[in-house]
Protein backbone atom coordinates (compact mmCIF):
# COMPACT_ATOMS: atom_id res chain seq x y z
CA UNK A 1 0.00 0.00 0.00
CA UNK A 2 2.77 2.30 -1.45
CA UNK A 3 1.11 4.68 -3.08
CA UNK A 4 -1.67 4.81 -0.30
CA UNK A 5 0.82 6.10 2.30
CA UNK A 6 1.91 8.27 0.29
CA UNK A 7 -1.07 10.10 -0.75
CA UNK A 8 -2.15 10.56 2.64
CA UNK A 9 1.36 11.81 3.59
CA UNK A 10 1.50 13.84 0.98
CA UNK A 11 -1.46 15.71 1.83
CA UNK A 12 -0.96 16.16 5.90
CA UNK A 13 -0.99 19.65 5.66
CA UNK A 14 -4.43 19.94 3.66
CA UNK A 15 -5.78 17.98 5.76
CA UNK A 16 -4.69 19.75 8.93
CA UNK A 17 -5.66 23.20 7.21
CA UNK A 18 -8.80 22.57 5.92
CA UNK A 19 -9.87 20.53 9.36
CA UNK A 20 -9.00 23.27 11.43
CA UNK A 21 -10.63 25.97 9.13
CA UNK A 22 -13.70 24.61 8.79
CA UNK A 23 -13.08 23.21 13.08
CA UNK A 24 -12.71 26.68 14.11
CA UNK A 25 -15.12 28.14 11.93
CA UNK A 26 -18.17 26.18 13.74
CA UNK A 27 -16.59 26.28 16.79
CA UNK A 28 -16.61 30.07 16.85
CA UNK A 29 -20.30 29.43 15.90
CA UNK A 30 -21.12 27.37 18.78
CA UNK A 31 -19.11 30.03 21.15
CA UNK A 32 -21.53 32.29 19.64
CA UNK A 33 -24.28 31.04 20.61
CA UNK A 34 -24.91 31.52 24.14
CA UNK A 35 -24.46 35.33 23.77
CA UNK A 36 -27.10 35.44 20.46
CA UNK A 37 -29.72 32.52 23.16
CA UNK A 38 -30.14 35.97 24.95
CA UNK A 39 -31.35 38.10 21.84
CA UNK A 40 -33.22 35.16 20.52
CA UNK A 41 -36.31 36.90 20.22
CA UNK A 42 -34.65 39.73 17.85
CA UNK A 43 -33.21 36.97 15.79
CA UNK A 44 -36.08 34.99 15.52
CA UNK A 45 -38.16 38.25 14.19
CA UNK A 46 -35.15 39.17 11.80
CA UNK A 47 -35.21 35.40 10.39
CA UNK A 48 -38.95 35.65 10.04
CA UNK A 49 -38.43 38.88 7.94
CA UNK A 50 -36.17 37.16 5.24
CA UNK A 51 -38.84 35.98 3.92
CA UNK A 52 -37.76 33.39 0.76
CA UNK A 53 -33.98 32.84 2.63
CA UNK A 54 -35.48 31.02 4.97
CA UNK A 55 -36.45 28.70 2.71
CA UNK A 56 -33.79 28.38 0.85
CA UNK A 57 -31.38 27.79 3.88
CA UNK A 58 -34.14 25.17 5.85
CA UNK A 59 -34.82 27.67 8.54
CA UNK A 60 -38.25 27.75 8.39
CA UNK A 61 -38.85 24.40 9.66
CA UNK A 62 -36.39 24.49 12.35
CA UNK A 63 -36.07 25.99 16.02
CA UNK A 64 -33.09 28.37 16.02
CA UNK A 65 -33.57 28.37 20.08
CA UNK A 66 -32.47 25.39 20.87
CA UNK A 67 -28.19 24.27 20.05
CA UNK A 68 -29.69 21.34 17.64
CA UNK A 69 -31.44 23.66 15.80
CA UNK A 70 -28.81 26.44 15.51
CA UNK A 71 -26.01 23.35 14.76
CA UNK A 72 -28.24 22.30 12.07
CA UNK A 73 -28.46 25.77 10.59
CA UNK A 74 -25.64 27.90 11.08
CA UNK A 75 -22.97 25.15 11.76
CA UNK A 76 -24.46 23.03 8.97
CA UNK A 77 -24.36 25.20 6.00
CA UNK A 78 -20.24 25.08 7.12
CA UNK A 79 -19.71 21.73 6.95
CA UNK A 80 -22.24 21.88 3.61
CA UNK A 81 -19.94 23.81 1.84
CA UNK A 82 -16.35 23.33 3.47
CA UNK A 83 -16.53 19.61 3.55
CA UNK A 84 -17.62 19.73 -0.38
CA UNK A 85 -15.24 22.06 -1.53
CA UNK A 86 -12.34 19.82 0.08
CA UNK A 87 -13.76 16.62 -0.62
CA UNK A 88 -14.06 17.97 -4.41
CA UNK A 89 -10.49 19.29 -4.23
CA UNK A 90 -8.81 16.20 -3.40
CA UNK A 91 -11.01 13.41 -5.42
CA UNK A 92 -10.41 15.74 -8.32
CA UNK A 93 -6.65 15.68 -8.20
CA UNK A 94 -5.94 11.94 -7.20
CA UNK A 95 -5.75 10.78 -10.41
CA UNK A 96 -4.72 13.73 -12.93
CA UNK A 97 -2.25 15.07 -10.90
CA UNK A 98 0.16 12.42 -12.08
CA UNK A 99 0.07 13.77 -15.41
CA UNK A 100 0.08 17.73 -14.05
CA UNK A 101 2.98 16.84 -12.36
CA UNK A 102 5.01 14.87 -14.61
CA UNK A 103 5.21 11.35 -12.18
CA UNK A 104 3.22 8.97 -14.42
CA UNK A 105 6.17 7.85 -16.06
CA UNK A 106 7.94 6.98 -12.57
CA UNK A 107 4.98 5.70 -11.26
CA UNK A 108 3.58 3.15 -13.95
CA UNK A 109 7.32 1.68 -14.73
CA UNK A 110 6.98 -0.09 -11.38
CA UNK A 111 5.26 -3.29 -10.87
CA UNK A 112 1.87 -2.20 -10.10
CA UNK A 113 -1.31 -2.48 -12.25
CA UNK A 114 -3.35 0.43 -13.31
CA UNK A 115 -6.27 -1.26 -10.98
CA UNK A 116 -3.76 -1.42 -8.30
CA UNK A 117 -2.95 2.49 -8.40
CA UNK A 118 -6.60 3.46 -8.77
CA UNK A 119 -7.91 1.34 -6.31
CA UNK A 120 -5.44 2.86 -3.56
CA UNK A 121 -5.33 6.41 -4.71
CA UNK A 122 -9.38 5.83 -4.20
CA UNK A 123 -8.84 4.19 -0.87
CA UNK A 124 -6.52 7.26 0.27
CA UNK A 125 -9.42 9.69 -0.98
CA UNK A 126 -11.84 8.50 1.21
CA UNK A 127 -9.29 8.12 4.10
CA UNK A 128 -8.10 11.94 3.94
CA UNK A 129 -11.91 12.27 4.35
CA UNK A 130 -12.90 11.00 7.12
CA UNK A 131 -9.55 11.96 9.16
CA UNK A 132 -10.51 15.87 8.07
CA UNK A 133 -14.16 15.20 9.24
CA UNK A 134 -12.72 13.75 12.75
CA UNK A 135 -10.89 16.88 13.02
CA UNK A 136 -13.80 18.76 12.28
CA UNK A 137 -15.85 16.37 15.03
CA UNK A 138 -13.28 17.04 17.43
CA UNK A 139 -13.18 21.21 17.42
CA UNK A 140 -17.09 20.95 16.95
CA UNK A 141 -17.33 18.93 20.03
CA UNK A 142 -14.71 20.87 22.66
CA UNK A 143 -16.60 24.11 22.38
CA UNK A 144 -20.58 22.22 23.47
CA UNK A 145 -18.75 21.30 26.30
CA UNK A 146 -17.13 24.34 27.02
CA UNK A 147 -20.63 26.26 27.09
CA UNK A 148 -22.06 23.18 28.07
CA UNK A 149 -24.71 23.68 25.70
CA UNK A 150 -27.54 21.30 25.49
CA UNK A 151 -27.35 19.11 22.21
CA UNK A 152 -28.90 15.78 20.57
CA UNK A 153 -25.37 14.26 20.68
CA UNK A 154 -26.95 11.62 18.33
CA UNK A 155 -28.57 14.21 16.09
CA UNK A 156 -25.36 15.76 15.95
CA UNK A 157 -23.36 12.56 14.85
CA UNK A 158 -26.17 12.21 12.43
CA UNK A 159 -25.49 15.42 10.72
CA UNK A 160 -21.74 14.59 10.86
CA UNK A 161 -22.55 11.63 9.23
CA UNK A 162 -24.92 12.68 6.28
CA UNK A 163 -22.16 15.42 5.32
CA UNK A 164 -19.31 12.60 5.09
CA UNK A 165 -21.50 11.21 3.29
CA UNK A 166 -22.37 14.20 1.18
CA UNK A 167 -18.47 14.25 1.05
CA UNK A 168 -18.24 10.95 -0.58
CA UNK A 169 -20.80 11.49 -2.99
CA UNK A 170 -18.89 14.24 -4.44
CA UNK A 171 -15.55 12.41 -4.07
CA UNK A 172 -17.13 9.51 -6.04
CA UNK A 173 -18.11 12.14 -8.99
CA UNK A 174 -15.40 14.25 -9.29
CA UNK A 175 -12.82 11.42 -8.65
CA UNK A 176 -14.13 9.74 -12.16
CA UNK A 177 -14.00 13.48 -13.69
CA UNK A 178 -10.08 13.05 -12.51
CA UNK A 179 -9.50 10.16 -15.20
CA UNK A 180 -10.11 12.36 -17.83
CA UNK A 181 -8.47 15.52 -17.04
CA UNK A 182 -4.90 16.18 -16.91
CA UNK A 183 -5.12 20.33 -15.75
CA UNK A 184 -7.48 22.82 -14.27
CA UNK A 185 -8.79 20.23 -11.45
CA UNK A 186 -9.28 22.17 -8.77
CA UNK A 187 -11.46 25.03 -10.85
CA UNK A 188 -13.68 21.89 -12.05
CA UNK A 189 -14.07 19.72 -8.55
CA UNK A 190 -15.32 23.08 -6.50
CA UNK A 191 -17.28 23.96 -9.62
CA UNK A 192 -19.17 20.76 -9.61
CA UNK A 193 -19.78 20.90 -6.05
CA UNK A 194 -20.96 24.77 -5.97
CA UNK A 195 -23.71 23.45 -8.71
CA UNK A 196 -24.87 20.96 -6.22
CA UNK A 197 -25.16 23.34 -3.69
CA UNK A 198 -27.16 26.17 -5.78
CA UNK A 199 -29.46 23.21 -6.47
CA UNK A 200 -30.31 22.63 -2.94
CA UNK A 201 -31.49 26.32 -2.84
CA UNK A 202 -33.29 26.61 -6.17
CA UNK A 203 -35.50 23.60 -4.86
CA UNK A 204 -35.92 25.21 -1.71
CA UNK A 205 -36.95 28.07 -3.46
CA UNK A 206 -39.24 27.16 -6.51
CA UNK A 207 -42.01 24.23 -5.70
CA UNK A 208 -41.41 22.64 -9.36
CA UNK A 209 -38.32 22.23 -9.29
CA UNK A 210 -38.40 20.08 -6.32
CA UNK A 211 -36.85 17.03 -8.55
CA UNK A 212 -33.17 18.22 -8.19
CA UNK A 213 -33.00 16.90 -4.60
CA UNK A 214 -33.06 13.43 -6.15
CA UNK A 215 -29.93 14.99 -8.20
CA UNK A 216 -28.02 16.92 -5.72
CA UNK A 217 -26.51 15.28 -2.71
CA UNK A 218 -28.13 18.25 -0.24
CA UNK A 219 -31.30 17.01 -0.58
CA UNK A 220 -29.91 14.23 2.06
CA UNK A 221 -28.28 16.43 4.28
CA UNK A 222 -31.25 18.43 4.71
CA UNK A 223 -31.01 19.79 8.62
CA UNK A 224 -34.84 19.91 9.71
CA UNK A 225 -35.59 16.19 7.85
CA UNK A 226 -32.47 15.41 10.03
CA UNK A 227 -33.12 17.42 13.12
CA UNK A 228 -36.97 16.72 13.14
CA UNK A 229 -37.24 13.03 12.14
CA UNK A 230 -33.85 11.57 12.89
CA UNK A 231 -32.87 9.75 10.00
CA UNK A 232 -31.81 10.66 6.10
CA UNK A 233 -34.12 10.60 3.97
CA UNK A 234 -33.00 7.45 1.61
CA UNK A 235 -35.38 8.66 -1.34
CA UNK A 236 -32.98 11.02 -1.60
CA UNK A 237 -29.98 9.28 -0.71
CA UNK A 238 -30.10 6.31 -3.13
CA UNK A 239 -29.79 8.29 -5.91
CA UNK A 240 -26.50 9.84 -4.99
CA UNK A 241 -25.16 6.43 -4.09
CA UNK A 242 -25.75 5.77 -7.38
CA UNK A 243 -23.70 8.53 -8.40
CA UNK A 244 -20.74 7.99 -6.46
CA UNK A 245 -20.47 4.54 -7.35
CA UNK A 246 -20.87 5.73 -10.87
CA UNK A 247 -18.04 7.87 -10.94
CA UNK A 248 -15.71 5.09 -9.23
CA UNK A 249 -16.32 2.36 -11.96
CA UNK A 250 -16.34 5.65 -14.78
CA UNK A 251 -12.60 6.11 -13.39
CA UNK A 252 -11.62 2.56 -13.57
CA UNK A 253 -12.87 1.74 -16.87
CA UNK A 254 -11.30 5.48 -18.33
CA UNK A 255 -7.61 5.04 -16.13
CA UNK A 256 -7.20 1.58 -17.38
CA UNK A 257 -7.77 2.40 -21.66
CA UNK A 258 -6.25 5.93 -20.70
CA UNK A 259 -3.11 7.26 -23.06
CA UNK A 260 -1.37 8.82 -19.95
CA UNK A 261 1.34 11.55 -20.85
CA UNK A 262 4.37 11.39 -18.87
Amino acid sequence: MIILKREILSQKLTILIWGLAIGIMVGVCIFVYPEMQSQMDNINEMMSSLGGLTKAFGMDQLNFQTMTGFYAIECGNILGIGGAFFAAFIAISALMKEERDRTAEFLLTHPVSRIRVVTEKLISVYAIIVIMNLIVFVCAAIPIFIVNAEISWGTMILFHFAYLILQFEIAGICFGISAFISKLGAGIGIGVAAVFYFMNIISNLTPNMKFLKYITPYGYTDGATLANLHQIDMKYMFPGLCFLIAGIVIAYIKYTKKDIQS
